[in-house]
């Protein structure tokens, strides 16, 4: 049976005090919120580029999320019964 869903994504990017840009990002499955925090720091020798911290905060804030999501899953897995493989396996649920 097929299945569709949609989960919405926001991602807030603001730059503190400090000159530290961060990250917020929340994934709402309408069911579950997560959260995930990134932040970067701009080395004082290095040129201003606004775009480059957002990309890292962003990408950190979401590297959060996924990992949450994955650790989710295992924990889902392992509720309906289904052993946590200890190496890669090839077949079922992968993570």
């Amino acid at each position: 049976m097929p299945h569709t869903a949609e989960w919405k994504v926001r991602l807030h990017l603001f730059e503190d005090d400090e000159g530290a840009t961060k990250a917020h990002v929340v994934l709402d499955t309408g069911t579950t919120e997560l959260t995930g925090h990134g932040t970067a720091h701009r080395h004082p020798a290095d040129r201003n580029v606004p775009e480059i911290g957002d990309e890292l905060a962003a990408g950190r804030a979401m590297r959060e999320l996924a990992q949450q999501l994955l650790d989710m899953a295992e924990r889902d897995i392992e509720g309906v019964g289904a052993s946590r493989p200890s190496t890669r396996q090839t077949v079922g649920w992968r993570l």
